[in-house]
């Protein structure tokens, strides 16, 4: 699927609609948009201390590029809602202005922002203002030496800064994503949540998911969702959120009876795969129907190539159409994407 797109045949049957439909009866309205695969953490989990050999800068997409292919997908393909992700996307020049141009988009697309928030304490009023309606913050511990043991660099203070602007900015509400890990971390899940209760944060742990660049991810060493209820419940109430959980990816349980709640993203032991609305543009203008997909479409090279806004739509459209129905990580057959998370976007 690397280049043009999916082969014509495979797309044959697809019913004549512009929305991003797929053959198991989803639709996609979430895209998740990697602004830049470059990071100034060394999460171990994520990379090599060393880093990465990022992408050559006229590789990736430009403003103007970038902007045209997401006008294509509010505007031709039904997508709702942006995700800007990285990488770590605090490290695009013009976010702001970015994000002013995206909500400017008729419909309007919710625009999210999934971030390590370092460097946000400075610009969360900014980016609120640019027309930013949340953010996802990145943070695994809240004890110094551990943070400098998982992320390799001393920032936990710019993170904790961060969170406490984001939510004096309005960009409500504002989530924390961690990943517990092995012999590290795994003894601060009732920690971490009482933070979150106490300052108004929504915390969401996430199983460890094998996107690492080392490719060193190993099942036995990952803290389960069972693992991390077990955990929670050893300082709280959990009982089951009777709202909705429709497409998202995090089961919610309400905490000590209410109403704060904490979630749980189990995309290995409980996959979520018949429920995923999302779609996915990598910072190189690569575009994957599915996070653990071993296959990209290139949209850049026909936006280039001077390609017009229907034959753009098209590509993505079949693209989508092909979607496997699940990720097949639980599949003996399952090997991890070449690319790690920082290249694909999170």
């Amino acid at each position: 699927m690397s280049g043009a797109g999916p082969d014509s045949a495979a797309v044959a049957t697809r019913p004549d609609t512009p929305y991003l439909v797929d053959q198991f009866g989803r639709t996609a309205t979430d895209l998740r948009v990697s602004l830049t695969d470059r990071c100034n953490l060394r999460c171990t989990y994520c990379m090599p201390a060393e880093g990465l050999d990022w992408m050559p800068e006229d590789t990736t997409l430009g403003d103007a590029e970038l902007l045209r292919l997401l006008r294509i997908a509010v505007e031709r393909l039904g997508i709702t809602d942006i995700r800007l992700t990285g990488g770590e996307p605090l490290l695009r020049k013009g976010l702001a202005e970015l994000i002013e141009e995206m909500a400017s988009f008729q419909p309007r697309p919710r625009i999210s922002l999934t971030t390590n928030a370092i460097g946000l304490a400075n610009r969360a009023d900014r980016l609120a203002d640019a027309g930013l309606n949340r953010v996802n913050v990145s943070l695994d511990t809240l004890r110094p030496e551990r943070f400098i043991e998982i992320a390799r660099r001393d920032r936990l203070r710019h993170v904790l800064d961060g969170l406490r602007a984001a939510r004096s900015a309005g960009l409500n509400p504002v989530k924390i994503n961690a990943v517990l890990l092995r012999g590290i971390n795994d003894d601060e899940a009732v920690p971490m949540l009482r933070f979150a209760v106490e300052h108004g944060y929504h915390l969401r742990f996430i199983e460890q998911m094998p996107l690492d660049a080392q490719h060193g991810w190993d099942r036995t060493n990952m803290i389960t969702a069972e693992e991390i209820l077990a955990s929670l419940r050893t300082g709280f109430e959990l009982t089951p959120s009777e709202t909705s959980r429709g497409a998202a990816p995090a089961e919610r349980w309400l905490v000590d009876g209410g109403p704060a709640e904490v979630g749980v993203i189990a995309s290995v032991t409980r996959p979520f795969c018949a429920a995923c609305d999302r779609s996915r543009l990598t910072a190189d203008g690569q575009l994957r129907n599915c996070l653990f997909s071993q296959a990209e479409t290139d949209l850049r090279t026909p936006l280039r190539a001077g390609a017009s806004d229907a034959e753009i739509a098209e590509h993505w459209q079949a693209t989508m159409w092909v979607k496997a129905a699940g990720h097949g990580i639980n599949s003996t057959e399952f090997e991890q994407p070449v690319r790690p998370m920082s290249a694909i976007g999170g």
